[in-house]
């Protein structure tokens, strides 16, 4: 059986990106799926880049989710926008985790690295308050080419595919729990695509 990994990256608790990450996981554990569900703001990690030639000490708990991100062969990102990305959180997990050696490999005489994830594919959800078309059309989808272009297609990871949920603010609890069905719907998609 294939392995999913969750990774919900919202600092705050008991946030809708909570309920995205329950919802999905719940889903795929009903079809029989082995998921894995990770709250970023749990773990324990200095979030700051303090050496770029790996001689940073490396906490338990990114070496942990290594493994996770090896063993995985679907990993789902999950967290609001933020100014038109991502909370720091993420960008810092990210920072850390996502390194030459790991997820990439610089090569001697060449311009762009090896990558080295190669085999997985992605989902992220965002959830927001700007309009899909504004944050098209207006801000260029600054988030998500971030997410696909700087980040996983650089290591490998393809298809990487968005789910937006907006408005988020003022939301009904019926409009939310129609969010949420969506999600166990595109669990239950997801996981017949990588079985």
């Amino acid at each position: 059986m294939k392995k999913i990994l969750i990774i919900n990256g919202n600092p705050k608790k008991n946030s809708f990106s909570d309920a995205i990450a329950d919802a999905y996981c719940k889903m795929l554990v009903k079809l029989g799926a082995d998921c894995i569900n990770i709250t970023l703001r749990d773990l324990d990690f200095n979030y700051n880049v303090l050496d770029n030639n790996t001689k940073q000490i490396v906490e338990p708990d990114i070496l942990k989710m290594k493994e996770h991100i090896v063993e995985a062969s679907h990993i789902v990102f999950v967290y609001p926008d933020w100014w038109g990305t991502y909370p720091a959180l993420l960008k810092a997990f990210i920072d850390r985790t996502f390194v030459n050696g790991f997820a990439f490999e610089y090569q001697k005489g060449k311009a762009l690295p090896k990558k080295l994830l190669i085999g997985r594919s992605a989902r992220v959800f965002v959830s927001m308050d700007t309009p899909k078309w504004y944050y098209k059309f207006f801000y260029g989808k600054p988030g998500h080419n971030s997410m696909k272009k700087s980040f996983l297609n650089f290591i490998g990871i393809k298809p990487v595919k968005f789910t937006i949920f907006t408005p988020m603010r003022y939301t009904s609890d019926e409009t939310r729990a129609g969010y949420l069905k969506k999600v166990g719907e595109i669990a239950a998609k997801d996981f017949k695509a990588i079985n």
